[in-house]
């Protein structure tokens, strides 16, 4: 029994909350009824991968960023071209990202926009794998400081 316990125990060190990190976007400062970008600096351990935001199968869980409503509207969020590659658990090539990748957002800062400092937060829903196994999903929160000026 100890032995099973052993050799099941080294596939749960690396664990995925040090897999995937995103590096906190900056303080932006934005007028009234202007477009704001924002990007999200995500980083991958080498060795491990992420699905796309376009994976090829229905059944593969998606890289997503989504975030909270605020006063600020969302225009678009874009993921960068994803590579194709061949592991050994499926027949045909799959959609990932690895390494190191932005991903940005396009906001539109209304007109009524409430002036001052605010937090825009957000969440990056992913699946981290390597070639022989993937971990369960995880979600990580972003926060995005935002200075609205008249």
């Amino acid at each position: 029994m100890l032995a099973a316990v052993a050799l099941w125990m080294p596939t749960l060190l690396p664990g995925q909350g040090n897999l995937l990190t995103v590096t906190p976007p900056p303080k932006q400062s934005a007028r009234k009824n202007t477009a704001l970008t924002a990007r999200l600096e995500v980083q991958l351990r080498p060795g491990y991968h992420v699905n796309s935001n376009t994976p090829a199968d229905d059944y593969l869980i998606p890289l997503r960023l989504t975030w909270a409503a605020s006063p600020l509207e969302v225009q678009q969020v874009s993921y960068p071209k994803p590579s194709m590659e061949k592991y050994e658990f499926s027949e045909k090539p799959i959609s990932v990202f690895s390494g190191g990748f932005v991903i940005t957002t396009q906001f539109k800062v209304p007109a009524g926009a409430a002036p001052g400092m605010m937090i825009v937060t957000g969440k990056l829903r992913y699946q981290a794998c390597s070639n022989k196994e993937c971990f369960p999903p995880k979600t990580l929160e972003v926060r995005l400081p935002v200075d609205i000026v008249n």
